[in-house]
């Protein structure tokens, strides 16, 4: 696709890279103080702005899915896909704004812990519990997979560099810095990956006056360009594809509310310090989270005008990148999308390997090396969750040399597997005195369980009814267990609990 004319675009592209691989190598060098123990790896909490830490957030909801999936979708099913986009910033922000504040105080309380599956544990006193939810989170290999995927089709489409290698560089960069700097490294990284995340969402935009035209009526004439293509590709409602009824559109706003819960979202929340930093965090997500979850999709509207007949959905966005923009900018919108995708990739590297570490291996070990003392262990899961790094990492290459369909659905797949059976431990533990380790452990698995037997076996194909269904058979077993399992001892328990959460917090703002 490069010819001698773009030479210079590839040169760009290179040139940033490695100086982009170098300044996040050596940030995570710079980390590497900060994550000697588990909870320094794992959150690395108060060593990182929250206004940073906000930006991450962003950043790491954003990843492939909405640079270069959904966009991917909107090319193939047109405006309808844009209820996807909509729910990212409108219905994800007002979640994290319910969430965040009780999950914060919440983690205060246990003792400042470093994961959620940690913090479901120490809610419902169950180190099976914690066991259980680590290995659900290792549905989120599929969503590596899909930011691997990503990656080497921008290094496939854009530079020329054959699939299986551009999975290696980006898996390889990716554990280098995460190895070393843990979550510090991925907070900083992921704050200057959201800023160029922007700038290539507004550019994008930008752009439609010189490639739709139509002046200040550029979307009306992206609309009618749409509609001659295909009338369906402007319907409110999708004649084909995921969002082809209203219920199924219901179920997205359903999907994007709960997923804020995501364990290597919700491990941002941990990193804050104080609670009233918390504002701030909650601010610069939000605005940064509206820049990059609303603009890009449009890319993928306007590449299905400009070229109606690509072989792949996915390459919408690099495709229109190249055609429609000079060559140094071009260069800099592609490192932006590769920013959005390791932004995401190092967030979920960091979540599978430190529930590994902390989750797992921490809570087994004892019941096999009798007398361990606390120094040792906590060495050793810090070992182990950066050991992981590499099995991890090769685990998502092998699985990733078969190319997905559909990059999005890939991911859509992985982390509504884990929201299934999480959300009604996490939201009914904040309320309910009747939740039960039994009945949390129950809801885990049979809302996964059932989501994986829903999909797999076609029982309910659309991806996102299928999490609707699940969680709330989840709910359901959970209340149901709760009820039968809850006794006057536990409820006891329960009320010392918040009893104490409310001294915790008096003593916090004192």
């Amino acid at each position: 696709m490069l010819g001698e004319a773009n030479s210079l675009l590839l040169w760009t592209v290179i040139i940033l890279l490695i100086g982009y691989f170098v300044l996040v190598t050596w940030i995570g060098k710079k980390g590497r103080q900060h994550s000697k123990s588990m909870n320094g790896f794992a959150t690395a909490r108060g060593k990182v702005s929250p206004w940073l830490v906000g930006a991450s957030f962003a950043a790491s909801y954003s990843s492939a899915n909405l640079f270069i999936g959904v966009p991917g979708l909107a090319y193939e099913y047109g405006t309808s896909v844009l209820w996807y986009t909509l729910g990212c910033f409108g219905v994800s922000w007002v979640g994290l704004l319910i969430f965040a504040k009780t999950f914060w105080r919440y983690g205060k309380k246990f003792g400042r812990v470093s994961t959620v599956p940690e913090w479901l544990g120490k809610r419902y006193n169950s180190k099976a519990l914690q066991v259980i939810v680590s290995l659900l989170i290792l549905f989120n290999v599929y969503y590596i997979v899909g930011q691997n995927v990503g990656l080497a089709t921008i290094f496939e489409t854009v530079l020329g560099i054959p699939y299986f290698w551009g999975i290696i560089v980006g898996v390889t960069i990716t554990i280098l810095y995460i190895g070393l700097g843990g979550a510090y490294a991925q907070m900083i990284t992921d704050g200057i990956q959201g800023l160029l995340m922007a700038i290539a969402s507004i550019l994008i935009v930008i752009s439609f006056f010189w490639t739709i035209g139509g002046g200040f009526n550029v979307f009306g004439e992206l609309g009618s360009k749409l509609s001659a293509i295909d009338p369906n590709l402007t319907s409110f409602v999708g004649a084909e594809g995921p969002y082809n009824s209203v219920l199924a559109i219901m179920a997205v706003q359903f999907l994007l509310f709960s997923f804020i819960l995501m364990p290597h979202l919700l491990n941002k929340i941990l990193s804050i310090e104080t609670e009233e930093e918390l504002a701030p965090f909650t601010l610069s997500s939000g605005l940064v989270l509206f820049v990059i979850s609303t603009l890009m999709v449009l890319g993928g509207l306007a590449a299905r005008v400009l070229f109606p007949a690509l072989e792949s959905a996915d390459a919408a966005i690099p495709a229109y990148v190249i055609e429609s923009f000079p060559s140094i900018i071009a260069a800099i919108m592609i490192v932006g999308i590769i920013s959005a995708i390791l932004s995401s990739t190092d967030s979920l590297y960091l979540g599978v390997t430190t529930s590994i570490g902390n989750d797992f291996y921490r809570i087994l070990a004892p019941v096999f090396k009798k007398g361990i003392t606390a120094a040792k262990l906590e060495s050793q899961s810090v070992k182990v969750a950066k050991g992981s790094l590499i099995v991890v990492g090769l685990l998502s290459l092998y699985i990733s040399l078969d190319r997905p369909d559909s990059l999005s659905i890939l991911i859509q797949f992985s982390f509504s597997a884990i929201l299934s059976g999480i959300l009604a431990p996490i939201s009914l533990g904040y309320f309910w005195k009747k939740a039960t380790n039994y009945g949390a452990i129950g809801a885990v698995i049979s809302g996964a369980g059932l989501y994986v037997v829903f999909t797999q076996l076609n029982v309910i194909e659309n991806i996102y009814l299928a999490m609707f269904f699940a969680s709330l058979v989840s709910f359901a077993v959970m209340i149901v267990i709760g009820l039968l399992t809850a006794t006057q001892e536990h409820e006891d328990m329960v009320l010392k609990k918040a009893n104490r959460s409310t001294t915790n917090e008096s003593e916090i703002n004192a």
